[in-house]
């Protein structure tokens, strides 16, 4: 499922985000070497992550087709318990809703380096909000319960962040250094590679 929608906001995208993400990693490496910053792999390659990640999700929510229909819902939980909980359209409109925002609440906390929740609250209702805005003025549909879902999502995403971020003040000396963090990015983009040409399947998802 999520492996099938990718490749289909891809198959649109591919260009926009091939040209974008060159032009802004030949900008970034310029900025680097001109004011002598030091180079680290797993924090360039987060920020290339996040951005990719920003665009897809730009394409799913303003061009892909995945609402049933347009109109305006203000009523908490009226279409989330619309959907019957092993239907397909449960999978797409309410898991689906929770997922796409997961790395969002990942990557939002990761840059603001907070562990006040209030912060990541903030952020993610307001970046939920103005995609359901933008979504009716389209066309689309403005549901709360979207923003709803989104706002579980990004929670699941600063969860992550937190307890990654406690874990990494007990880990040994060496699980501290650069060298480690730039084998676990390599390693979690290698997955990702495995996942989207097929080799590795997740939860059949």
């Amino acid at each position: 499922m999520i492996r099938d929608t990718f490749f289909d906001i891809l198959g649109i995208t591919w260009p926009t985000l091939v040209i974008f993400l060159v032009i802004l990693t030949i900008i970034r490496l310029a900025y680097l070497i001109n004011n002598h910053k030091r180079f680290q792999f797993y924090n360039e390659a987060m920020l290339l992550l996040f951005i990719t990640y920003i665009l897809l999700m730009f394409e799913l929510v303003t061009v892909k087709d995945i609402n049933v229909a347009s109109g305006f819902n203000l009523t908490p939980f009226k279409e989330i318990f619309r959907y019957d909980i092993d239907s397909a359209l449960f999978i797409q409109q309410v898991l689906g809703n929770i997922i796409i925002f997961i790395p969002f609440g990942f990557f939002a906390s990761y840059y603001i380096k907070t562990k006040k929740y209030i912060y990541l609250l903030i952020v993610s209702l307001i970046s939920s909000g103005i995609i359901e805005t933008v979504q009716y003025f389209i066309g689309r549909s403005f549901d709360i319960d979207d923003i709803i879902l989104n706002l579980v999502g990004a929670t699941f995403g600063f969860l992550v962040y937190l307890i990654l971020n406690s874990l990494k003040k007990h880990l040994p000396g060496f699980m501290q250094k650069d060298w480690f963090y730039n084998i676990i990015i390599v390693l979690f983009v290698g997955l990702l590679i495995l996942y989207f040409t097929n080799y590795l399947d997740i939860w059949g998802i």
